[in-house]
């Protein structure tokens, strides 16, 4: 059975490897949550992500003589770079099996290691079916993600350096997926402070895990769909599940929209590019999912930085309109020459920058002779936004908010 020795033999292991990230204190979620709350920055780690702990122990431990035949992972993110990354430093052959549907970013990410990569199947479970026959033809030793107790272990050394720095926490909030890194982290805290609560938070999209702790037995979901991919586990694993319910005390779910204000909470206040998965330790808190820390010593585990950049634009348009800091509007106006002047001259009054205008003179909608105009503003707030469509309708334009 895995305990606080195997982590400590992990933390050996990865010591001069793996960055021991900063774990500082967040004065804005400190004040939002009334609660001292610490981040632990796994975004920064190499790789990005703290998947590369597990999987750098995992290696490590291998017998030499196996370890020289090759290494096989199946992973879309960044499971696949820590087993890559640990292959390098070791010099030895890897294949890395990921889904036909993975972005060409993260293939590269992973061939820039040195990695064999080989797309199989359109989703990671058809992917691992694959190298799990790879595996057993070609004698390659296969890295899980998380059902392998020096993965686990691995993972386990976040806690180590957590409770180094801050030795009275009460509390530590952990995302939860597969069940690698909150069954480690779980399993050494409380070895060292049987006290401390450990809370995991699971995205209301990938529910397997959080619905099979509460209902104390492995539950399997039939698909998902969530931003936080990194966490976007269909089946439960058993040997992380009984972990999970020796050592967890609870676990809460939040959605991809308070994942997504999370993001943009910590890129904006707390300067930090964060994935979903990485994110939803402080969704939870943001969205008060979490009773009873008024007062307590919490730490959050910021598992990764691995952010599609496509998704972290949409996040942050989005939040943009939902904030009042950005505003959509068409306008109907009379198509002749002045009209749009007017109608812009009109916005320069309000202090509304325009940063995006199309005009449409052909839509069928439209009257003969009329014209519609799409336009984006920066704006200053929900009240300059009421302010600007009052304007707009005394002077007798019609207008609706693009949501």
């Amino acid at each position: 059975m895995l305990d606080l020795d195997l982590v400590k033999t992990a933390a050996s292991r990865i010591k001069g490897i793996v960055v021991n990230t900063s774990f500082a204190y967040a004065p804005l979620l400190s004040d939002i949550s009334e609660a001292n709350i610490y981040v632990k920055k796994e975004n920064l780690q190499i790789t990005g992500a703290f998947k590369l702990r597990g999987a750098f122990n995992k290696v490590a431990s291998l017998d030499s003589k196996i370890r020289e035949k090759g290494i096989i992972a199946a992973s879309a993110g960044n499971h696949a770079q820590g087993v890559a990354f640990s292959a390098k430093h070791f010099n030895i052959h890897a294949v890395i099996v990921m889904p036909e549907t993975t972005p060409i970013t993260k293939i590269n990410g992973v061939s820039s290691y040195g990695a064999e990569v080989v797309l199989a199947g359109s989703n990671y479970d058809e992917a691992y079916a694959y190298a799990k026959t790879y595996a057993q033809e070609k004698k390659l030793a296969f890295i899980h993600p998380f059902e392998d107790e020096e993965v686990i272990a691995g993972q386990g050394t976040t806690a180590l350096e957590m409770l180094s720095d801050q030795p009275d926490l009460d509390v530590i909030i952990v995302p939860m997926g597969g069940g690698g890194l909150i069954s480690g982290v779980a399993i050494a805290a409380k070895a060292i402070n049987p006290n401390i609560k450990i809370i995991g938070v699971s995205a209301s999209g990938a529910p397997a895990l959080r619905q099979s702790f509460e209902q104390k037995k492995a539950v399997h979901s039939t698909s998902v769909r969530t931003i936080a991919d990194g966490i976007a586990v269909r089946d439960t694993s058993t040997i992380t599940l009984d972990y999970m319910l020796s050592n967890v005390d609870e676990v809460v779910g939040v959605d991809d929209e308070e994942i997504a204000n999370a993001i943009l909470f910590l890129l904006e206040k707390q300067k930090l590019v964060v994935e979903g998965a990485g994110s939803v330790g402080v969704a939870a808190l943001l969205h008060h999912k979490i009773e009873g820390l008024k007062g307590k010593k919490v730490g959050i585990v910021l598992s990764g930085g691995n952010i599609d950049v496509t998704m972290l634009s949409v996040i942050i348009e989005k939040g943009l309109l939902k904030s009042g800091r950005k505003l959509k509007l068409t306008v109907t106006l009379v198509d002749k020459p002045g009209s749009l002047m007017k109608l812009t001259q009109l916005l320069q009054g309000l202090y509304a920058n325009i940063v995006h205008i199309s005009y449409d003179r052909t839509s069928t909608s439209l009257d003969y002779g009329d014209a519609n105009v799409t336009i984006d503003l920066e704006t200053k707030g929900e009240f300059h936004q009421e302010e600007i469509r009052a304007v707009l309708l005394d002077n007798g334009y019609l207008s609706k908010k693009i949501k």
